[in-house]
């Protein structure tokens, strides 16, 4: 018992979550940026707010006596403290880094900073444990040293601000900007899971129309209407339904030949055994008990065939594959065709390499093979007279390819007759000899399975002048005899 099984996946919640996961996951990024967007855009009108105060209170800067001087009246002082969310801090330093005016504990410049007459620069500081937005500028004045000429030195004018008016600000923009996406991402979700339901609705119309086939319809699926993903899919279905198609043509035909076939010695079998129930003399009965023995025996090998083209049509591709030599087979059968040869006085010989060689080497089943050779064989000993010949060659060719040929004396199969003769339960015309018309169709089929190729030609065996014979040769080429394994 398995301990932990997988869940089917659903194709319509995998692609939804393929959606839906980046969407929700770029939301909060989405509002972080938002947040960053909306401090600047907030700071910029204050920034632009503190460079104009200290401009303006550069311009209250005076000199007087030869010393720098900073009168800041009353009303300019409360426009400053006006404020009542942020609190304003100025701060005047002069020529010697004297303090003039305004908040002494603001931090000065970064000394690094080099001054610059009239240019306003914005920082980032704190004071007192506040964070504040700062706009500096130095002012170069005229001073007269002792004893020396005049000289522009600078002083520095600093305004910084405190930031809860950009904070709030800034909380505005990203309200504004939060309240759309809570109500479009809802919808959005909801837009993605409609869209998905109608892009799978194919889908299951294609399903309900397979479910409403009846079992015997084989015909293709129609591709109308099908989405371009699965077209494919349609094609490799409707490819199964024409090999099922084909396969069950192959069976129907299959079991009305089988019946047929069997209806005659079964007919047989019965007619002799009503006979024998009726005979009174003992050679009678003994004759009629022969005919049912012969009739059994050629129901018994028609059955047989029948079940060797079955498992050759059916189980030849699924069979595994393996190296073996064809002389060791071909051996095999011979050993077992003996007997019938020796009864008929027909000489079986065998002309090739011996076992071992490379030449005959090849990958393929070895019970399929045995069974395309024994039919080969005893279709030439049933169709040749006594005192005939019968052989068996294997022979390799320059190209690679090896040729198993199987040669008797027989009548010969005529020029017309030599496709029909694959065709299960055909029977060359003009002949008593006995059999079900299914061993060349095993053989065709067998030899199939190894990609290999037959021919059927007249023998024109010498001291047989009478008879034309009958060569029929199974080729296995260079390219099929390295088969993998299956």
């Amino acid at each position: 018992m398995r301990l932990f099984q997988r869940e089917r996946r659903s194709l319509f919640g995998e692609i939804l979550d393929w959606m839906l996961t980046p969407l929700l996951l770029l939301w909060p990024i989405s509002m972080a940026l938002t947040w960053l967007v909306a401090q600047n855009i907030a700071g910029k009108p204050f920034d632009r707010a503190l460079e104009y105060n200290v401009q303006a209170l550069s311009k209250l800067l005076v000199v007087r006596n030869n010393q720098v001087q900073f009168n800041l009246t009353a009303p300019a002082r409360e426009i400053l403290r006006a404020d009542d969310t942020d609190l304003i801090y100025y701060q005047v330093i002069g020529t010697r880094g004297e303090f003039l005016s305004g908040e002494k504990d603001l931090p000065a410049p970064p000394d690094e900073e080099l001054p610059d007459d009239g240019e306003v620069r914005l920082r980032q500081d704190t004071i007192h444990d506040e964070d504040v937005r700062v706009a500096y500028t130095w002012i170069r004045l005229e001073i007269k040293g002792a004893g020396t000429g005049a000289a522009a030195l600078p002083v520095l004018v600093q305004v910084a601000e405190t930031l809860e008016k950009r904070k709030t600000l800034a909380t505005e923009i990203v309200k504004g900007t939060m309240v759309p996406q809570f109500v479009t991402l809802p919808l959005a979700v909801l837009l993605v899971w409609l869209a998905l339901v109608r892009g799978i609705k194919p889908l299951a119309q294609l399903e309900q129309r397979i479910r409403a086939r009846k079992p015997d319809d084989m015909s293709p699926l129609d591709e109308t209407g099908v989405p371009e993903e699965v077209v494919p899919l349609v094609a490799s279905v409707n490819d199964l339904l024409n090999r099922l198609k084909v396969l069950l043509s192959t069976q129907k035909r299959f079991l009305a030949d089988a019946a047929h076939q069997l209806k005659t010695p079964l007919a047989g079998l019965r007619m002799q055994a009503d006979l024998a129930l009726r005979e009174t003399d003992a050679n009678e009965l003994k004759n009629s008990l022969r005919h049912i023995g012969q009739a059994s025996i050629r129901a018994t090998h028609t059955v047989n065939q029948l079940l060797a083209l079955a498992r050759a049509e059916t189980t030849g591709r699924s069979l595994a594959k393996q190296a073996l030599d064809l002389v060791d087979i071909a051996a095999e059968v011979m050993c077992d065709s003996v007997p019938r040869a020796l009864e008929k006085k027909i000489d079986l010989g065998y002309d090739g390499p011996a076992a071992g060689e490379p030449a005959t080497q090849l990958r393929g089943n070895p019970t399929l093979l045995k069974e395309m050779v024994r039919n080969l064989l005893d279709n030439a000993i049933n169709y040749t007279p006594e005192h005939g010949h019968v052989t068996l060659r294997l022979a390799p060719e320059p190209s690679g390819a090896l040729a198993l040929i199987v040669e008797d004396s027989g009548p010969g199969i005529a020029p017309a007759e030599r496709e029909l003769v694959f065709q299960p339960f055909y029977r060359t015309l003009g002949t008593n000899v006995d059999g079900s018309g299914l061993g060349l169709a095993i053989v065709l089929e067998i030899a199939q399975q190894h990609g290999a190729t037959i021919a059927i030609e007249d023998a024109d065996l010498p001291g047989h002048p009478q008879s034309p014979g009958t060569r029929l040769t199974v080729r296995f080429p260079a390219t099929h005899r390295s088969l993998p394994d299956l």
